[in-house]
């Protein structure tokens, strides 16, 4: 959606490996936004992106008008369902409808062969794999892992929302995420406890927490224990911004 960051180019890179022909998408997508939720004041820097991406060998910038992708009759969404359901799902209803039905489009319009999208949506990252599965999209999924600042947070465009006060209290929250994968290693696999555990520690810094699960990355579904492959994903609430990240075992 734009304001590029070095975890978006990082999934250019990664594209560049993967394909002779690279095609980024910037569209501030109206459909995944609730209201009351931040569409009108998400950063637009178009042009800043727009050099970006041409500096790391993108060979096509799509720039989708709204108006064009949704006209005033448009009426068809996709939903995913189950996996969709928990987590963000769960807290921001309709907004994995946006997304899908975007990305559906975004398929549709540029045809590509390989697709790059990156950990730190874990959850969007699942769904869309679904909707491709089912709908039978010839289209292959590589994921980019989370790009983070030296600090530990994760890279994210809504970090400029973050005061300077708020962005040095930000690091608590992949500490909170880093320190119960330290303790699952260390034989503490309990899942429920762990969420609980990490909730708390999260609360304690101040944050409003939106949700804590250990899913399957793949579904998205609870799992009991800490196994290999699980992911712990979060999400919070920090002044008016609203972050999300994950780790996995």
């Amino acid at each position: 959606m734009g304001a590029l960051h070095a975890g978006h180019l990082s999934l250019v890179r990664l594209a560049r490996q993967e394909s002779d022909y690279v095609v980024a998408s910037i569209f501030v997508n109206p459909l995944q936004f609730a209201p009351g939720e931040d569409f009108e004041r998400y950063p637009r820097r178009t042009e800043a992106d727009s050099d970006l991406l041409s500096r790391e060998g993108v060979n096509l910038l799509y720039l989708p008008a709204a108006s064009d992708f949704y006209p005033a009759d448009f009426s068809t969404s996709v939903e995913v369902a189950g996996v969709s359901e928990k987590g963000e799902g769960a807290v921001r209803p309709g907004h994995f409808r946006g997304v899908t039905t975007v990305v559906a489009k975004l398929f549709l319009h540029v045809a590509p062969d390989v697709v790059c999208f990156g950990r730190k949506d874990l959850q969007q990252v699942a769904v869309i794999r679904k909707m491709i599965r089912d709908l039978d999209f010839p289209i292959r999924v590589v994921v980019g892992e989370t790009v983070r600042e030296p600090d530990g947070l994760a890279l994210s465009s809504r970090n400029a929302y973050l005061s300077s006060a708020e962005r040095q209290r930000a690091v608590l929250f992949p500490k909170a995420l880093f320190a119960a994968r330290d303790r699952a290693a260390a034989g503490d696999t309990d899942a429920n406890k762990l969420a609980k555990q990490t909730r708390e520690e999260l609360e304690r810094a101040g944050f409003g927490v939106d949700y804590v699960e250990l899913v399957d990355p793949d579904t998205m579904r609870p799992v009991s224990q800490a196994s290999p492959g699980a992911a712990l994903a979060a999400a919070i609430r920090l002044g008016k911004t609203r972050l999300i990240d994950n780790v996995l075992f």
